[in-house]
């Protein structure tokens, strides 16, 4: 038993090196599409607190982290913005929290794009080829992943505050319970009341992107 548990450990720790290029990837273009979005619309914000950045350390949030590793979803540290610099600042909220996942979606259909690509052209009998179209998928997936999640409208979450910006009210209701949010969002994913629901919408956004990749390719 216990060289059967030492053995899973192992491959599930694999498994998380293998899967941790992907997973930075997403959350660093992610908290970039946030920054440079603002950035855009006026906010000096993200550019002054060293958010622009590659370096993934700057967006790591030590819970949504864990959960990326343990439930496959989670989130980045929120980047700073300053809504005032935005001429419109309701508009430029929701711009720059939906920029985020749309990102991520971007991210995944190039994947499967790079993955289309290696199906059509490339040789099952290359190792190479094979790792790289695991790869592709699995970014796709987790980025896929990644922007859905984010978008469920509870706090810290993006789609809070897309929802908090449409509904005014709603948002006063974020404010009063805003220490205990994460912790909710902790114990939802724990009790894995959101598995089946993202599970589905997952597989379904997964399967459109790879659809439209297969139609482009001719795969």
């Amino acid at each position: 038993m216990l060289f059967y548990s030492i053995q899973n450990f192992i491959n599930q720790l694999g498994t998380i090196l293998f899967l941790a290029p992907a997973i930075l990837i997403a959350i660093i273009c992610h908290e970039c599409a946030h920054g440079w979005v603002s950035d855009r619309l006026g906010d000096p914000t993200p550019r002054m607190s060293g958010r622009l950045s590659w370096n993934p350390l700057k967006h790591l949030d030590l819970w949504g982290t864990l959960c990326l590793l343990v439930f496959h979803v989670g989130w980045a540290k929120p980047v700073p913005i300053n809504p005032y610099y935005y001429k419109d600042r309701r508009k430029g909220i929701i711009l720059v929290s939906l920029a985020g996942p749309a990102m991520n979606f971007l991210v995944a259909f190039l994947c499967l794009l790079a993955e289309g690509a290696l199906v059509k052209y490339g040789s099952y009998s290359s190792r190479l080829v094979v790792i790289l179209i695991l790869l592709m998928e699995y970014s796709a997936m987790i980025n896929i992943g990644f922007g859905i999640f984010n978008l469920i409208p509870v706090p810290p979450l993006d789609g809070s505050k897309v929802l908090g910006e449409l509904l005014p009210s709603v948002r006063n209701v974020y404010g009063r319970w805003g220490r205990y949010w994460k912790w909710i969002l902790l114990i939802l994913l724990a009790a894995g009341v959101l598995s089946v629901p993202l599970g589905m919408l997952d597989g379904a956004v997964f399967q459109v992107m790879w659809s439209g990749v297969r139609a482009l390719l001719g795969v």
